[in-house]
């Protein structure tokens, strides 16, 4: 099991997409809240796919 506080976003790529989509510098609070966000998502997709009987998340399953 992974750590619940770990990052699981590249920050230099989400930096550098904040940067040259909003010209704006990026806390680095942001990546821990953008991997809570991910998290939750995949928690999501894992439900989905087991409850549809497969051990395989696909792209359906992200809400």
């Amino acid at each position: 099991m992974s750590d619940s506080s770990e990052v699981l976003v590249v920050a230099s790529k989400v930096k550098n997409y904040i940067k040259n989509k909003g010209e704006m510098k990026t806390s680095s609070s942001v990546l821990s809240a953008l991997s809570d966000r991910i998290r939750s998502m995949c928690d999501e997709a894992i439900e989905s796919a087991r409850s549809d009987g497969r051990k395989t998340v696909l792209d359906r399953d992200i809400g």
